[in-house]
């Protein structure tokens, strides 16, 4: 933990704890460490509805913990469940319900249980898909999200440990049949590892390269870092004035690096685009480009002498209802809230081209605004049975906050953040 550092004299934690030997150890030891500096831990399980005997092992483990003094809650996925791509589905969910809750409780910082024999998983599972620098760089120590700090302290732990750590305190866990099923790739390299292991493939090699690949990781968002500080200009109605000429001037590793910061930080979307799609998109904007292109959820074309990425505002088609009091966060850009005397409940969706239409009509003096159509239409409005109350991205003439709400820019990729850290052998991070 100290290696993570940046904790509050009183440090208060969450732990994502599933009943697994793994996440009960982590709970176990976090509240040692926090008790021992006054602090409190808060454990939390989400219970995907995936399985029936899910709700009951939420239940044995609030018991466990319960008996140990250590608060618990039980977050439930609810709704329906998509027919492919369940497992990242329910990460994605995951994650959600649990960074929601640390913003509720106002806390900073989430461990999760993952460990070397995972580090290692994922380093072959990336090398597998023919990942690069990044892939292989595995998963972080420390990352920063919207409202928490994502910390994993037992990255250079062992499975094995974390199961002694278990039965030195007398603590049962619950194994979960899906972490050894062949039905997914994390189960068939298990059952593999001795195998791999014999080959050199050993989890303590395997995450020898993900240091040594994020070591190089580190140094290269840092670099294009520096790129899009001179590239690119983002503006808070979720939009990027780009300078080609830096990215054309640029290595060409760093100029593809830049430009695919650009999309995720103003598209949104939760994946990369296509490598050869990049490519010759990038190649485009060095030959300089002549005319408009959508890649990433995203439209690149010329203005006024440099480049206007906006969001593709077809692709900002999610709706969500907003109540009094509440904040959503829409089409994975911006934060829209609603003080407790708005009228509610609203709709958040996109402008559009006819919604920016009625709005400049009733407010003549936001046609002085300076920006792209796209950026315009794929602004988040806040809407009541097809009627426009709210554009709360704008400052529009005589609407205080009561009724035009508040949104904020906080895409789910970030311009240029803290570069990937890395965990030393010593005792810190790089």
């Amino acid at each position: 933990m100290a290696r993570l550092g940046g904790f509050e004299a009183a440090p208060r934690l969450a732990v994502g704890v599933s009943g697994g030997a793994d996440s009960l150890a982590l709970t176990l030891l976090a509240h040692d460490w926090a008790a021992a500096r006054g602090g409190s831990v808060l454990a939390l399980t989400v219970d995907h509805a995936l399985r029936p005997a899910a709700a009951e092992e939420a239940a044995q483990v609030a018991a466990w913990l319960a008996a140990r003094g250590i608060a618990h809650a039980v977050l439930r996925w609810e709704g329906a469940k998509p027919a492919s791509g369940i497992q990242a589905a329910a990460r994605a969910a995951r994650h959600a319900l649990l960074a929601e809750r640390c913003r509720a409780e106002g806390i900073l910082h989430l461990l999760l249980a993952h460990h070397r024999d995972d580090q290692a998983e994922t380093v072959l599972l990336r090398l597998a898909r023919g990942s690069g620098v990044d892939g292989l760089a595995g998963m972080a120590p420390v990352r920063w999200d919207a409202d928490v700090r994502i910390l994993r302290p037992l990255l250079d732990v062992p499975h094995a440990a974390l199961e002694a750590t278990c039965r030195s305190h007398g603590q049962p866990w619950i194994e979960d049949p899906s972490n050894r099923s062949p039905a997914y790739a994390r189960g068939r390299l298990r059952a593999a590892a001795d195998a791999l292991a014999g080959e050199g493939l050993e989890a303590e090699r395997l995450c020898d390269t993900a240091r040594r690949a994020g070591r190089a990781r580190a140094a290269l968002e840092e670099l294009t870092a520096g790129l899009l500080a001179r590239a690119a200009t983002l503006y808070p109605e979720g939009w990027i004035r780009l300078d080609p000429a830096p990215l054309a001037a640029a290595p060409e590793e760093l100029g593809l690096r830049a430009l695919a910061r650009i999309l995720a930080c103003v598209g949104g979307a939760p994946y990369a685009p296509r490598a050869e799609r990049l490519e010759r998109l990038y190649e485009e904007v060095r030959a300089g480009l002549r005319a408009g292109r959508t890649l990433g959820g995203c439209r690149v074309a010329p203005r006024r002498g440099a480049l206007a990425v906006t969001r593709e505002p077809d692709a900002a088609d999610e709706r969500l209802t907003l109540v009094p009091g509440g904040r959503v966060w829409w089409d994975r850009r911006f934060t829209v809230a609603l003080p407790p005397d708005a009228p509610g409940p609203l709709t958040v969706a996109r402008l559009g081209a006819g919604g920016w239409r009625r709005l400049a009509a009733g407010h003549p003096a936001l046609r002085a605004l300076d920006l792209p159509e796209p950026a315009r239409a794929a602004l988040p409005a806040l809407w009541k049975e097809g009627d426009l109350t709210g554009v709360p991205a704008l400052p529009i003439p005589g609407l205080g906050t009561a009724a035009n709400g508040a949104a904020r820019f906080t895409p789910s990729a970030p311009l240029a953040g803290p570069a990937f850290p890395v965990v030393k052998a010593g005792a810190c991070i790089i």
